[in-house]
């Protein structure tokens, strides 16, 4: 992929030559805000990360009861390359703080008919998993994954390029209609495969990342040719073992972090043409100061409630009102004093519906008697993260974010309960005798705890007009010295798009408020 021109960051309002000193500030320390500041760092800035709760990670965070280790979030690491460059940048190797290892399969894609797909990165296995199930879908199979290259090498040119002014959008739309991303993931890959549940296997993937596969740009359709040609990885000790390393990488190179450090304001002055950031005040009353401000919170909750509304001309309340916003999660954490080796460390599993189930969580906002679940079991790679002879698990289920009419107060048991039932007579035979570890989060925890807008789990909805130049973006057009990272902004969500928005808004940065020569 080649670099960025730093020329496409500029922003004559923003540019501020500095030869001392330069104070950044990092509010969150998600995948977003770690990237941006190991980045910033290795640049020259001084950099300080405050994190609202008391260990860092954000989405990521770690849960830790009863002698089992539970990753709180985001546990499907693609594109390790960009985990390499941030600690080449602190000239050090990944291997000297965390072990990723190479998954296989990456996913179990279970179908309530008892047929299993078994995906990996061997073609030659997918191809049979496919003559399996529908030897017709073999050509257009071939079909689809031949454009998904295509795709991968326009979207990933895209991907960690910064989309301030329109023109930066005309000068992709060429590829943008050459490649009908105007059709969604679903919609292309129905065209070219029929069997049903081989339609589902290949195109459940915007769901890892917020989307509605019936609505998400077909861009989209690049994580297949990723996770082909680069793997699904995993971090021994968990997600948090890869947040904890990042944090010593950051640490290591003189970077300052603190923790129960949540931010009430992000403070702004107007003493020009353009208002500027100052820094921003804690809940306890104290102030951090800074000359720039990167904000890793979610983007919707974060200028409705920290940037005071007479500096906002373009990010008012009302824009953020009308924009859609991907669903939320139900996660069941818990521990069993019995392993299950049937079960692979990433189980998709199916439910009877698909497409109906889908606008349910998206459109209906209605949260249905059946589900589609994620089922996490990192002791399948990791058996230090339960105690012996036991099993460390998440189940995810995707779920309509507080838009809806669901009372989670009350809803939350019933809902747990249905989920656990459905696992023993389906997968997990007496499971809930086994369970000797447990607690859940629900929408209520994304919106209080999270502070994400509506309790939404991946923030702004990945939608053609919600993406790239319509997307939120990197650098604040009201308020000089205020960036964006994270799953709100471009790229997107995912790890690749959250460490990609870290990478944008560092060069946009050292473009805007230059102490050396930019890199990286």
């Amino acid at each position: 992929m080649k670099p960025t021109p730093l020329s496409r960051c500029l922003q004559a309002v923003h540019y501020k030559k500095l030869g001392v000193s330069v104070k950044v500030l990092v509010i969150g320390s998600g995948f977003g805000g770690l990237s941006a500041a190991i980045r910033l760092r290795a640049k020259g800035y001084e950099v300080t990360i405050v994190e609202k709760r008391d260990k860092p990670g954000g989405r990521a965070y770690v849960y830790e009861q009863d002698g089992f280790v539970f990753d709180g979030g985001p546990t499907i690491i693609t594109a390790p390359w960009l985990i390499d460059e941030l600690f080449e940048l602190g000239g050090k190797r990944t291997d000297d703080y965390v072990k990723l290892v190479r998954l296989d399969p990456y996913y179990n894609v279970r179908f309530e008919d008892g047929t299993v797909f078994r995906y990996n990165g061997n073609a030659q296995d997918v191809m049979n998993e496919i003559r399996r199930f529908n030897p017709a879908d073999e050509r257009g199979y071939t079909t689809f994954f031949g454009k998904t290259a295509n795709i991968f090498k326009a979207g990933f040119d895209l991907i960690d390029q910064p989309f301030t002014k329109l023109t930066d959008m005309v000068g992709v739309l060429p590829d943008l209609i050459r490649l009908r991303s105007d059709r969604s993931v679903a919609g292309f890959v129905n065209r070219h495969i029929r069997d049903e549940r081989l339609r589902q296997v290949f195109s459940f993937h915007p769901l890892l990342v917020g989307g509605n596969p019936f609505r998400t740009t077909s861009i989209y359709a690049l994580i297949h040719k990723l996770e082909q040609e680069w793997g699904v990885w995993f971090a021994m000790g968990g997600t948090g073992a890869l947040v904890n390393a990042l944090v010593k990488l950051f640490t290591d190179m003189g970077g300052t972090i603190r923790y129960n450090a949540e931010v009430q304001r992000i403070d702004v002055v107007n003493d020009g043409a353009v208002p500027r950031t100052t820094g921003a005040r804690l809940a306890d009353g104290s102030t951090v100061p800074a000359d720039i401000v990167v904000c890793n919170g979610d983007v919707a909750q974060a200028y409705m409630t920290l940037v005071p509304p007479q500096f906002r001309k373009r990010n008012t309340n009302a824009r953020y009102e009308k924009m859609s916003y991907s669903m939320s999660l139900f996660v069941i954490y818990f521990g069993t004093n019995k392993q299950y080796p049937d079960m692979a460390h990433h189980e998709i599993l199916m439910g009877p519906r698909y497409r109906d189930l889908v606008e349910d969580i998206f459109t209906r906002k209605h949260l249905a008697e059946d589900f589609s679940l994620y089922l996490h079991r990192p002791t399948a790679t990791d058996p230090s993260l339960a105690p012996p002879g036991c099993d460390s698990w998440y189940v995810l289920s995707p779920v309509p974010h507080l838009g809806g009419t669901t009372d989670w107060k009350t809803e939350a048991p019933r809902y747990r309960d249905r989920i656990m039932q459905y696992l023993e007579e389906r997968y997990m035979p007496n499971l809930r005798q086994h369970i000797v570890s447990e607690t859940y989060i629900d929408p209520l925890h994304f919106q209080g705890t999270l502070n994400s807008y509506l309790g939404s789990a991946f923030s702004v909805e990945p939608t053609l007009t919600q993406s790239a130049w319509f997307r939120p973006h990197n650098v604040s057009e009201d308020i000089r010295g205020l960036y964006f990272v994270g799953a709100g902004t471009h790229p997107g969500a995912g790890l690749p798009g959250v460490m990609s928005s870290g990478k944008i808004a560092a060069r946009c940065i050292a473009q805007d408020y230059a102490i050396s020569d930019p890199v990286a």
